[in-house]
């Protein structure tokens, strides 16, 4: 199971409702609980299988504005865990990939500014903008078999711009 899904919508802590909350929390982290668990019975059967989820940076490097979301983010981790833990014994593998900023069609037209880029280059040691072809070989090695001795870990993908 390849677990993402995520609105990364700026909002000031001040203006959160419950509702919005509640609506956040559901897009940002309940639908990965909800998708493990609909494919756990099926890989227990089958005696094993994966379950990447995606998480964020943003919580880690203690973004503001957006305060739901990276609460989301963060809690992806302890789930993470929680799941490998849980499920180990069925052989089911559970990680989490967490990518730095990928340069989406959103990210470009939306939030990078012409001198971001330089800003944003200056603070990783591998000098390029972030895509998704760089997160896809990371997710597809820790839901091959490849990685079946690996659950209950993050796996960063930032360029190493951020050196935990």
């Amino acid at each position: 199971l390849f677990n993402n899904a995520a609105h990364d919508q700026r909002h000031a802590f001040e203006d959160v409702t419950v509702e919005y909350f509640d609506e956040r929390i559901a897009v940002n982290l309940r639908h990965l609980f909800f998708a493990a668990q609909a494919v756990t019975p099926g890989m227990k059967a089958k005696g094993g299988g994966s379950i990447v989820n995606f998480g964020s940076f943003s919580w880690r490097v203690g973004f503001g504005g957006m305060p739901v979301y990276t609460t989301a983010k963060a809690a992806i981790e302890g789930l993470t865990r929680s799941l490998a833990r849980d499920l180990g014994e069925f052989g089911i593998r559970v990680n989490c990939v967490i990518p730095g900023w990928i340069m989406t069609e959103r990210q470009l037209a939306e939030r990078i500014q012409p001198g971001d880029r330089a800003a944003l280059l200056a603070d990783q040691a591998l000098k390029f903008l972030l895509t998704e072809e760089h997160v896809t070989p990371a997710t597809l090695f820790l839901l091959s078999s490849a990685a079946a001795a690996i659950t209950g870990q993050n796996l960063i993908v930032d360029a190493g711009k951020y050196m935990y």
